[in-house]
């Protein structure tokens, strides 16, 4: 039966297999080398600490209540913080190998074994990294590592199925986006969403102070851009080329724009890697003459099609991705459209989306600890956060595409999001645990245990230009409430028991 349908498959010739996407497989291979293994890296620094043993939200409790079926992780057999080690250094090195071109030197099934370990091991930590893994990126590198692992070699042709696949990704991830804002808040209707977003949205850089003060004008055209970028443009994608270079042109330059004004760890950069992989080798050529491969059978021209068992693998993905499809697709069709949501746990074909509600105002948890016994309104002092908003003289810092996880999350809690992890966070704080501590830019205490804790929220703005100029401050900020009353390790361990 294989060996008939590869013969089948050997009639299609140059159907089936493309000369014109080789620097497209080189990019998008490349490209998710690269997010995996800065994945893998900043697992190995903030994965312990927040779900490790002694984490915010240990595994270990996790895997004990959820099924491997909904939640399939390496470490449903067996956690532990030493194996998270070995699981991240593999995975970085892994995905660093993939960047260099080491598995790709290969045969085609040697690029696809490595990515498809990779895919697994990062899938093993997505699937029981609960609120700290909750998020869109975190899907969308788990369904691009299992796509880039099926372009094999340049051994082998790249098969247009997966060029295809591809589109459908990027199809998915910008019209899911487009869709999300325009059935949901007004402000994406009445183009008014971007007078807020600069200054709401969950971790601003240091442009992000400039954009929010540009002209009302440039707010509606960057909307209005928005909307032709994501609701438009992902249709060009199955036109003939050269429009779906043009339309992964479109998706560069805009998503380069949100990699300046904003920190959305590498979704933006993931969006790129998506976007460059959509232009064709013709295109390439067009753009940088001689910098680009000139290859030895251009577009239009026969080729082979490659080995039998490759032909037959890729197949079976395609029929396999087509058939998750189907949930994705109607999701993009449904009023009640979903966001950032997975139909199967294994993430192979997921829906997408972002800011389909535009907050109007900012509010931040302030941490503070003390030393005293019997604290005075004088005797607090903040931690300090590597990402989030804190110090109103502190410039917003590029992060990106790097990810704050406890700094993310927490900008969810003042939105009603729950926090059962928060008592262990004070704990942690309470304990001066290390490699708690080491999530934070700025330790009051310099290691010592503070007396006690609290949690306090506050409302920020930007400065106004003027504001900015009298203090140098890029914030203004005012108490609303005191979210976490002070608490001491005793208090802790009674609320624990009780």
């Amino acid at each position: 039966m294989p060996e008939q349908l590869g013969r089948q498959l050997e009639q299609l010739g140059g159907w089936w297999a493309t000369a014109d996407y080789d620097v497209a497989r080189e990019v998008l291979q490349r490209g998710v080398g690269a997010l995996l293994c800065l994945a893998f890296l900043q697992a190995l620094g903030q994965f312990r600490p927040l779900l490790g043993d002694r984490g915010l939200l240990p595994v270990r409790r996790f895997t004990a209540r959820v099924r491997f079926r909904d939640a399939p992780s390496l470490f449903h057999l067996h956690y532990s913080d030493r194996l998270l080690v070995v699981v991240g250094v593999l995975g970085a090195a892994g995905g660093a190998a993939v960047v260099v071109g080491l598995p790709q030197a290969g045969p085609w099934w040697v690029t696809t074994v490595v990515l498809l370990t990779l895919w697994a091991g990062y899938l093993s930590l997505v699937s029981v990294g609960q609120r700290f893994y909750a998020f869109g990126w975190e899907t969308l590198l788990c369904e691009l590592a299992f796509l880039a692992a099926w372009f094999g070699s340049p051994a082998v042709p790249v098969p247009f199925l997966l060029v295809l696949a591809a589109r459908w990704l990027l199809f998915r991830l910008e019209l899911g986006a487009g869709l999300i804002k325009w059935r949901g808040d007004p402000a994406w209707r009445d183009l008014t969403a971007m007078d807020h977003h600069h200054e709401s949205q969950p971790m601003p850089g240091p442009f992000s102070w400039y954009a929010h003060h540009l002209p009302r004008w440039w707010h509606r055209t960057e909307v209005v851009g928005n909307h032709v970028t994501q609701l438009l443009v992902p249709w060009l994608l199955w036109l003939p080329q050269p429009l779906p270079s043009v339309a992964g042109g479109v998706v560069v330059v805009t998503q380069g724009w949100l990699v300046l004004t904003g920190n959305f760890a590498w979704l933006n950069w993931a969006a790129i890697v998506l976007g460059a992989a959509m232009v064709s080798d013709d295109a390439w050529r067009a753009l940088l003459g001689g910098l680009a491969p000139d290859p030895a059978a251009g577009p239009g021209t026969a080729v082979a099609p490659g080995p039998t068992g490759y032909l037959v693998a890729v197949t079976v993905v395609v029929v396999l991705l087509a058939a998750l499809s189907v949930r994705p697709a109607v999701n993009l069709a449904s009023s009640h459209q979903r966001m950032n949501a997975s139909f199967e746990p294994l993430r192979l074909v997921n829906a997408y989306g972002a800011f389909g509600s535009v907050t109007r105002r900012r509010d931040e948890v302030i941490v503070e600890g003390t030393l005293a016994d019997e604290p005075g309104p004088d005797d607090w002092r903040e931690y300090g956060f590597r990402g989030k908003p804190g110090d109103v003289g502190r410039r917003p810092p590029q992060v990106a595409p790097y990810h704050l996880r406890l700094d993310w999350v927490l900008w969810f809690v003042p939105l009603g999001a729950p926090a059962p992890w928060l008592p262990t966070l004070c704990r942690r704080l309470l304990e001066a645990d290390r490699a708690t501590l080491r999530l934070l830019r700025h330790d009051p205490f310099d290691g010592a245990r503070p007396r006690w804790v609290r949690m306090r929220l506050f409302r920020y703005r930007y400065t106004t230009p003027e504001e900015r100029r009298r203090s140098g401050d890029w914030w203004v900020r005012r108490e609303l409430e005191v979210l976490v009353d002070p608490v001491d390790l005793a208090l802790l361990s009674r609320l624990r028991r009780s």
